[in-house]
């Protein structure tokens, strides 16, 4: 008797997009885009999601894996990346049944070598849109040209057919207690082993649910960040603004108030003059009267048109001081871009030297793990890093200060009556978008009184 042969698996590579699978192609051709013989210009500067498939003759997949690949501005593939497919592929978990059985699966909720987590993601499995089910037609559709092996029906060797007892060719043999309860036994452990496999496949889908809601609201929340940020720096403004005109109309109405005393002064004055005018005489006095009267309403005219005056040159004069504040504010914009371009120049020139070398720029954050920064990045990390990380978390700079902290020393930042800090140890939250000031660094007892603050 010739011993069965298992069967060949073909390794192959598939690119997805936002709508789908985009690109497929077998594991040779994948080694060459690794090795940059072949690019791939319209995935140029841009992190593809992609899956890593054991398929065997008859297009059935048997092994899954999802994982990350960078390519740089030009569409070559990131020279530092280096996961184990094969491994990963053969010591994955057990995920749903493609049509040849339970598949191995590997994925960012089901890796099982915990330090390459970061670079798997996990697939979609919503009725709307199944990752595993379109991986499953695409290879139905062999788009890679995979020679199918039929099915051929197994031939029976002569030799080895036994006739049975002529007294039991009508006669259905007696099912025993025994064979029953093997059968009973056998459709239970069945059962058991579907019901299992359900299981896991409704906890894979609730953990990729739930990771992709966490990930829309971690872009929600940093979304409303920053408009909130825009929104206060505008009132800031705003303010900065009513401040100084309430400078000028505080200094006008003093200028007022002085010149209504001086006025007052003259008035009383002139009155003076006019008690003493009219001992001379009544006539005499109602001339005087009349000329004080002339002349003090032709001073106070000549003090009003020439106030008016002043305040119409004030104002052209505070016009033309603000056009020249924003020509010079303009100069000084221009002048620092030429100096941070001229900064920028020497620096810049050493970074595409080291570029077109081969360097890849890649940092370690906690929260963001370890990072490729593009050339064209490099100036914005060098000015922030932090803020650099935040963004790649989808979460303000000052939360990923917050859940640092937390971080490096998870323990009660609430503050007792006497003063101390608390330091109960607490919970580590991994990802920053998880992080909530007040509860996630606190322990139970402050953060469900809710009362004291939290130390600075």
């Amino acid at each position: 008797m010739s011993m069965l042969k298992k069967p060949q698996l073909v390794e192959a590579v598939v690119f997805f997009n936002d709508r789908g699978i985009c690109k497929q192609m077998l594991y040779p051709e994948f080694e060459a885009v690794l090795d940059g013989v072949v690019g791939l210009p319209e995935y140029a500067d841009r992190q593809m999601r992609s899956a890593y498939l054991l398929v065997n003759l008859r297009l059935q997949v048997r092994s899954v894996v999802f994982f990350y690949l960078d390519f740089d501005e030009e569409g070559r593939a990131d020279t530092g990346w280096n996961l184990p497919l094969r491994q990963l592929a053969e010591r994955a978990g057990r995920g749903p049944d493609l049509g040849a059985g339970p598949i191995r699966l590997a994925c960012a909720s089901q890796c099982p070598v915990a330090w390459q987590q970061m670079h798997l993601w996990d697939p979609s499995l919503t009725p709307e849109r199944n990752d595993l089910v379109l991986l499953r037609d695409a290879i139905k559709a062999n788009n890679l040209g995979v020679l199918v092996e039929e099915e051929a029906p197994q031939a029976l060797d002569a030799e080895r057919l036994q006739v049975a007892q002529e007294d039991s060719w009508y006669a259905p043999p007696e099912i025993t207690r025994e064979m029953a309860e093997q059968l009973a036994d056998k459709m239970e452990k069945e059962h058991r082993l579907k019901t299992a496999q359900l299981v896991r496949q409704q906890r894979l889908r609730l953990t990729s649910l739930s990771q992709q809601n966490e990930e829309a609201l971690a872009r929600m929340r940093h979304a409303a960040d920053q408009s909130t940020a825009e929104l206060q720096q505008q009132i800031r403004a705003l303010q900065h603004a009513l401040r100084e005109q309430q400078e000028i109309n505080a200094t006008l109405e003093a200028q007022l108030a002085g010149e209504a005393e001086r006025y007052q002064a003259s008035r009383e004055e002139m009155n003076l003059q006019l008690r003493a005018l009219e001992r001379h005489g009544r006539t005499e006095t109602d001339i005087l009267r009349a000329q004080f009267e002339g002349e003090l309403q032709a001073r106070v005219e000549a003090a009003i048109a020439e106030y008016r005056e002043l305040i119409a040159v004030r104002d052209v004069e505070l016009a033309y001081r603000d056009q020249l504040d924003a020509q010079l504010q303009d100069e000084v914009n221009r002048l620092r871009e030429v100096c941070e371009a001229l900064e920028r120049q020497s620096g810049q020139r050493v970074l595409e030297q080291l570029s077109d070398l081969g360097v890849v720029f890649v940092v370690y954050h906690p929260g963001a793990g370890h990072l490729t920064i593009p050339l064209a990045d490099v100036p914005r990390y060098q000015d922030n890093p932090l803020a650099y990380a935040a963004a790649k978390c989808f979460v303000s700079e000052g939360q990923y200060r917050q859940w640092l902290a937390h971080y490096q020393q998870p323990s009660c930042e609430a503050s007792l009556a006497n003063g101390d800090r608390c330091g109960m140890p607490v919970d580590r939250v991994d990802a920053p978008s998880r992080f909530v000031v007040g509860e996630s660094n606190c322990c139970p007892r402050h953060r469900a009184g809710g009362r004291l603050r939290t130390a600075g």
